[in-house]
């Protein structure tokens, strides 16, 4: 029945040659790595206003303009500097991979951490947009932002894991439509006032500010408005999710990228000046705008729905991001190796559920305030930023490589501007969240660090030198003891010991039976003289009714005949049930005896499975 569910969520398995068919052209790859960035309109210019407007109050709306062109400024600083590196690397990674080669282990890890909390809270971000936006338009709503937000994330969550192509069908065309709509909202709300003489009215009172236009409250509004860069990372981390010739794809969407931020970011500022749109929890500042131009209408709704569909598939980017990351983090053993296995469908399935995860709980405990989660958002992604650009900057340093000057001038740029803005962010938002997200960061770098030196320890203590061989094969050729663990005499016990009797002798065999009161020890002993098994019972009575220490003592003892090098085999029948929900009915015996002896080298555990009918 789990199959059945599972196949009509998200699609039979695929194989492994269907990979190729997996991949992206520019048209369905725009909506999957660009609409975190596109969509970021929707609450970039909100974060600024919420800066200016409680402050200084109506002056805020002259202001606006020269915060939002230096944003876009910056972000065509990136576009250009994460073209080379597209170019430089082509099986993607983006700052992880770029600071790891460049810059050296650390700052490699400080930058995938960094990247996992800007995904995360990207979707977070943009699923709590996606849900102001819906409660705008249809206010009863409100009450239930929550559930509204954890669905839609879930929605998110289904539609990945169907995989990369099946996801860019599902998400493309709303995305288009939020360009369009937003294309058409700019030329009517510009033509509306400069054509046919519209006077503009704030939707809400402006509130009455008493403080001054200072160049701290400008580099605030800077910070703020820095979330809607978002999202321009995620083209150079999956570079190989792009047909044949994927470099010049990845480059292709990265300036269809540019052109529609510039467009529609530059666009929606000036319309907010213009129509004094004024930032509250009720109503978001694109909501208003478009009331304006639009009034009460159908575009209205058009454009609500799809200022929804697109904040909520603006997710997806990290969706697209994040497990292509943790799968390079995994390849090269700082993250768990279950990151670097594709899933039924060839997505990478343990990204996406650990994303759905994080950002789920974000969602929860933060009560889908998209203003509230903004703070701790932009720190993480603009450390990844800044690692990405002085690694690119000390690789074109290091290189011999023609035009290296050019290059190296891009991305020094770019490292200046980013470092500036990491110390914008972090002074201006620091006591609002961004401390938290630099703690996890921390953490996370910590984490990644200790996965690595298990995997180093594993692989060090199981590598095998030709001198091993002859040493391991010398071990082998000892005495072989089974002892087959028995709870009670039933059909699994009996398997079991049946099995038992197949790889040893009878003499090298024992069964063991654990008794915690007398007369269940008793009960054994007369019943198995009765069967007449041909191998003996160990009956040990647990006057503190452990399970685990009788027989690892029983084992060290004198009592059992095996001498030290032996080979030691536990046997323990388990029997199967038929509902999964109906393991937890029953104790986890085997688990915990497993645990105790696989420690010894000397001792192997085998599980006789017996299956019960349903």
């Amino acid at each position: 029945m789990s199959n059945k569910i599972k196949n009509i969520l998200i699609g039979k398995p695929l194989a492994n040659e269907e990979l190729k068919g997996e991949k992206l052209n520019v048209f369905w790859g725009l909506p999957v790595m660009a609409g975190d960035a596109i969509s970021s309109v929707a609450y970039g210019v909100e974060e600024i206003l919420w800066v200016l407007v409680p402050a200084v109050g109506s002056i805020a709306y002259r202001q606006t303009l020269f915060v939002a062109g230096a944003i876009v400024v910056l972000l065509l600083v990136l576009v250009f500097s994460y073209r080379q590196t597209i170019n430089s690397y082509p099986n993607g990674g983006g700052s992880y991979t770029v600071a790891k080669e460049n810059l050296g282990e650390l700052p490699g890890l400080a930058a995938c951490a960094s990247l996992f909390v800007g995904y995360v809270l990207t979707v977070a971000v943009s699923i709590c947009a996606g849900t102001a936006a819906l409660t705008s338009a249809i206010p009863e709503l409100a009450a239930f932002k929550v559930p509204i937000a954890v669905f839609l994330l879930g929605l998110m969550s289904v539609g990945n894991l169907r995989g990369v192509r099946e996801s860019a069908r599902i998400f493309a065309i709303p995305t288009y439509i939020f360009i369009v709509s937003m294309l058409v909202l700019i030329a009517t709300g510009l033509a509306k006032v400069y054509i046919f003489g519209y006077t503009p009215a704030a939707s809400f009172e402006i509130p009455q500010g008493m403080g001054d236009i200072t160049l701290f409250l400008l580099v605030r509004a800077y910070a703020a408005g820095c979330a809607g860069l978002t999202g321009v990372e995620a083209v150079s981390n999956a570079v190989p999710n792009f047909f044949h010739p994927a470099q010049k794809n990845a480059k292709k969407v990265l300036s269809l990228l540019a052109l529609f931020v510039l467009l529609i970011f530059g666009g929606t500022s000036f319309l907010a000046t213009i129509f004094h749109a004024v930032p509250n929890y009720d109503v978001t500042v694109l909501s208003q705008i478009s009331l304006q131009v639009f009034g009460n209408g159908v575009m209205y709704y058009i454009l609500q729905i799809a200022t929804t569909v697109i904040l909520v598939m603006a997710a997806n980017t990290s969706f697209a991001g994040l497990p292509t990351l943790l799968s390079l983090a995994a390849g090269d053993g700082y993250a768990p190796r279950q990151f670097a296995l594709r899933g039924g469908r060839l997505g990478f399935s343990n990204g996406i559920l650990t994303l759905s995860f994080a950002a789920g709980l974000l969602i929860i405990v933060y009560k889908a305030e998209t203003h509230d989660l903004v703070p701790l958002y932009a720190i993480g992604v603009f450390i990844a930023f800044t690692l990405s650009q002085l690694g690119m900057l000390a690789k074109w340093i290091k290189s011999g490589e023609k035009g290296r000057l050019g290059k190296a001038l891009v991305n020094g740029v770019g490292s200046f501007m980013t470092v500036v803005t990491v110390v914008i962010i972090a002074s201006s938002k620091m006591l609002e969240g961004a401390w938290i997200s630099l703690v996890f960061i921390a953490v996370l770098v910590c984490f990644m660090k200790m996965v690595r030196r298990h995997y180093d320890d594993v692989a060090r203590q199981l590598k095998l030198e030709a001198a091993d061989i002859a040493k391991e094969t010398e071990i082998l050729e000892v005495d072989k003891h089974m002892i087959v663990i028995v709870e009670s005499l039933n059909k699994a016990s009996l398997k079991a010991i049946n099995y038992a009797r197949h790889l040893a002798d009878d003499k090298n065999i024992v069964a063991f039976n654990i008794s915690v009161d007398t007369n269940g020890s008793e009960k054994i002993k007369a019943k198995w003289e009765e069967c007449g098994i041909p191998i003996p019972l160990v009956v040990k009575y647990s006057p503190f009714r452990e399970i685990v220490e009788p027989l690892a003592e029983y084992i060290k003892s004198e009592e059992h005949e095996s001498n030290p090098g032996d080979m030691i085999t536990v046997v323990m029948p388990q029997f199967v049930v038929g509902k999964m929900w109906e393991n937890i009915l029953h104790s986890q015996t085997s688990y915990m005896i497993r645990r105790k002896l696989l420690h010894d080298r000397h001792i192997a555990v085998i599980t006789v499975p017996y299956v019960l009918d349903e």
